[in-house]
This record gives C-alpha cells, sequence and structure tokens, in this order.
C-alpha cells in the first residue's frame, strides 16, 4: 500500500500507537513523522490475501504464523512499518500486541507507487531486522516474485509463472500460480490462455 506523508511537529512513539489505536488510517512511523497507508487494489488485496492463505495452510500446528497487514513491525531505530504479510513465532514477544520486532519472512506486494520504497528504503530497514530470515517482493501488474535469503547474503532469486518459489524460512514450495489466482494482469491472463490451449 502506498503512503502519503502527513505534515506534523515531531511526534513520539508512545503518542504514535496510541493514535493508530484509534485512529481510522494506518499511518507508518519514520523518526517522529508518520505517513498515511493509501488502500490497495483488488489485485494487490488478492495476491496478498493468497499467500497469507497458503502460508497459514501450511503453518499449522507451528509455532509460528502469517499475520496481515494490520500488523506493525519495529524496523531499526524509531521506525514502524505494516508490512502486507509477515510471519512470526512464538518467541516473538512485545510489550504492545500490536507490535512484532522479530519477523522471519517479511512479504510486500509491489505498484508503481510503491515499488521504489519497498525495494529501496523498506528494504534497508527490513534487512537489518537481525530475525530476518527472508524478504519477498511480488509484483501485482505482472507475474515476478523476488525473493532475498540472509542464506544467500541477500541475493536476488526471481520466479515466474510456472515455477514453484521456495521459502526456506518457513520450509514451504508454493506455485507462482497459486500466488496470482484470480489476479488478472496481462501475464496471468496470457498464462491461462496458453494453459489451456496446451491441455486442448
Amino acid at each position: 500500500m502506498a503512503a502519503v506523508a502527513e505534515k506534523c511537529d515531531y511526534l513520539s512513539v508512545e503518542d504514535y500507537l496510541a493514535g493508530e489505536e484509534v485512529s481510522d488510517i494506518k499511518h507508518e512511523y519514520v523518526d517522529g513523522q508518520v505517513y498515511a497507508m493509501a488502500g490497495g487494489s483488488l489485485k494487490h488485496n488478492l495476491i496478498a490475501a493468497n499467500i497469507s492463505g497458503l502460508l497459514w495452510s501450511h503453518l499449522r500446528n507451528t509455532a509460528c504464523v502469517p499475520l496481515s497487514s494490520d500488523m506493525l513491525v519495529k524496523t531499526f531505530g524509531k521506525r514502524f512499518r505494516y508490512p502486507d504479510v509477515v510471519v512470526v513465532c512464538d518467541d516473538d514477544a512485545s510489550d504492545d500486541e500490536r507490535v512484532r520486532e522479530n519477523p522471519i519472512l517479511i512479504i510486500e506486494v509491489l505498484s508503481k507507487s510503491t515499488r521504489k520504497k519497498d525495494k529501496g528504503e523498506k528494504r534497508l530497514e527490513y534487512l537489518a531486522i537481525p530475525s530476518l530470515l527472508e524478504y519477498v517482493l511480488i509484483e501485482q501488474d505482472f507475474a515476478e516474485i523476488e525473493v532475498q535469503r540472509r542464506s544467500a547474503s541477500w541475493q536476488s532469486t526471481y520466479y515466474f509463472l510456472g515455477d514453484e518459489v521456495v521459502l526456506e524460512s518457513v520450509n514451504a514450495t508454493l506455485s507462482v500460480e497459486t500466488i496470482y489466482e484470480r489476479v488478472q494482469n496481462d501475464d496471468v491472463l496470457a498464462w491461462i490462455e496458453q494453459q489451456q490451449k496446451e491441455g486442448a
């Protein structure tokens, strides 16, 4: 989801968290400034719901769980973000139940308005979290999934339709098609058409 800056004087972390508890709009917090989060598109919501559901099923009866974009993640310094999907485990304790500090997997769904920040500023913040094992970026306007792993020194691996995405952090293998299920972008529509021709 896109973030829009709101001009204000310096806001303390305590006041920010108190405000989020009663606000109708989510805000991210960066060094005393707040940024309102704009709503996501249908494609964005479908992708986030798909991968969250796949991870929920995979992680049943384990110590870890996927959480939605309503869960705040504290990054380095005084910064709080709302990732689209985050996986945390039982050892991720916090004084505030709305905030997690030790995610093992963070997933962002990209759009034209968020791509630069998710691949730049947020990436640097997320990769600095000691517990994080993988960072996943999923394009919504075309079919491309980028996975960065701590075990590979954060080098990028890319996956496309027909591939299976390996998520080492949660010991899961997910097909790209299931992540893009019901999403209508040019890549997915062309893939479906090709599959139908091959199956005819």
